[in-house]
């Protein structure tokens, strides 16, 4: 799928994606924005970019944790999903806030060696090259910082896997297509996304590829998504 239609796509469903998020993830989804946010090391004087972040909820997760030594930036190339972002930072919904930025996870306007943690939730299976999009991440990560993927995955257990394979590909696509009244089938391509994605195994590779080190997952929700954490050499330190 083109980034056009992606990008098309997530604008359409903006205003009922953080209300499905938590429908059809059975509220899942919050434990496992503060799970990746604990896995990241973050502490009160992190600097943080969340990328791909949609409405923002996983750079809210962050900027919870970080006091006003530390700041979260906010970055997604849907303009729509980033408006929903400012107004819950201008309600005061959460934390400091995070500052929300229009930008392609591609070609992030950052220097190298900016921020202590560069993250992505449920956003790095959607951009078109995820070898590069991983490779601008720990481009604009500091010597030594991490790198911090959660995404959705493939379950290894066979039984819970068919069980889950049949509520992720016709029930879940039947109630958010529904909701959202999405006409492009937006709810049908999230599992048809999620089984293409590479699996824990695989996604660490590609992290390694990119130039991480002691990369590590962690599997949660017997294991419908899991959190990557991986680190950028500290060369200085050679």
């Amino acid at each position: 799928m083109s980034d056009k239609r992606i990008q098309n796509l997530f604008a359409a469903v903006a205003y009922h994606y953080d209300f499905l998020n938590s429908l059809l993830s059975l509220r899942r989804d919050s434990a496992w924005r503060r799970e990746t946010v604990k896995a990241s090391g973050v502490d009160l004087r992190s600097k943080v970019l969340d990328v791909c972040t949609g409405t923002g909820e996983l750079a809210l997760a962050y900027a919870d944790k970080i006091g006003a030594e530390g700041f979260v930036i906010a970055s997604d190339f849907c303009f729509e999903m980033l408006v929903i972002g400012d107004e819950k930072v201008e309600r005061k919904e959460r934390g400091t806030g995070a500052s929300f930025l229009a930008a392609d996870t591609l070609i992030l306007p950052f220097l190298d060696d900016t921020f202590d943690v560069v993250s992505v939730g449920f956003g790095i299976r959607n951009v078109s090259d995820l070898e590069m999009g991983i490779r601008e991440m720990a481009r604009v990560a500091a010597p030594g910082g991490r790198v911090v993927i959660l995404e959705f995955t493939q379950p290894v257990n066979p039984l819970f896997r068919s069980l889950y394979y049949f509520y992720f590909t016709k029930i879940l696509p039947f109630i958010g297509n529904l909701i959202s009244r999405s006409q492009d089938d937006a709810y049908g391509y999230l599992p048809r996304s999620v089984m293409k994605f590479p699996n824990c195994e695989a996604l660490k590779a590609v992290m390694e590829q990119c130039g991480l080190t002691d990369v590590r997952f962690y599997r949660k929700t017997f294991g419908i998504v899991s959190i990557h954490v991986g680190k950028k050499p500290d060369n200085r330190l050679t």
